[in-house]
């Protein structure tokens, strides 16, 4: 990683550490495996994968990755500067016989540069309230995104609702993440995230909210925007 990555250290050092664990659904990624089937229903809902040619941004140890690619598209690429993830990541897509599926270490900003408007649909979920420089990778992705293409964030809410129940009920009462997991000063308010995409020159499309019912113990794709949520955009 390079002194001018945006990126925190801590961050990285933070889920490379438990990167083994990524595909454990029973790990403390299991929030991730059990909201994956909705993202992707979600996202393939508005822009269809089959045959398209998809970033995933923070990619991780690869679910939403692969399950893109294993959904029709074309191509996939992933893309994180955690080299501990990527590893499982790759391990991972070898051992399933995921063939249009690759995975590099380099920033949003710099593939940016290198591979401007070179795809489809570009995916960049749970990671924006991990950096320092959340409106960097919007405009990153607004870059890398073709004309007429789809942008999809995802992040949280930043109100005392989302800190009650994503870091105090989520991080110590129900511990289904461990604790430190988030960092509330980072979350993002839909309106800011709307603001920073129509800045890079996307236009907002659809916003949704990802809610969690601990009765049930599901998650459900609804109004609900308080906490967890998801913003398609396209560029023009």
């Amino acid at each position: 990683m390079t002194p001018t990555a945006n990126a925190d250290p801590a961050e990285l050092a933070k889920f490379g550490d438990a990167a083994h664990r990524w595909w454990d659904p029973e790990s403390e990624f299991k929030p991730l495996h059990q909201i994956n089937p909705l993202r992707l229903a979600w996202i393939d809902g508005l822009a269809p994968l089959q045959g398209r040619k998809v970033l995933d941004v923070g990619c991780g140890g690869g679910l939403l990755a692969e399950a893109m690619a294993r959904h029709g598209a074309a191509e996939v690429l992933g893309i994180d500067l955690s080299t501990k993830a990527l590893g499982v990541a790759e391990l991972h897509a070898m051992d399933a016989e995921v063939m249009n599926l690759r995975y590099r270490e380099v920033t949003v900003e710099a593939l940016a540069t290198e591979m401007p408007a070179a795809f489809d649909t570009v995916t960049c979920l749970e990671m924006l309230e991990h950096v320092p420089d959340p409106a960097s990778v919007v405009q990153a992705c607004a870059d890398l995104v073709k004309p007429s293409g789809w942008v999809f964030f995802s992040t949280l809410h930043r109100n005392p609702k989302a800190f009650a129940l994503a870091v105090l009920g989520a991080e110590y009462l129900l511990q289904m993440l461990p604790k430190g997991t988030h960092d509330y000063a980072r979350f993002i308010r839909p309106a800011e995230l709307a603001s920073a995409a129509r800045r890079a020159g996307l236009t907002p499309v659809q916003l949704v909210g990802l809610s969690y019912n601990p009765l049930t113990q599901r998650y459900a794709i609804g109004g609900d925007t308080d906490v967890n949520y998801l913003l398609a955009t396209r560029r023009p």
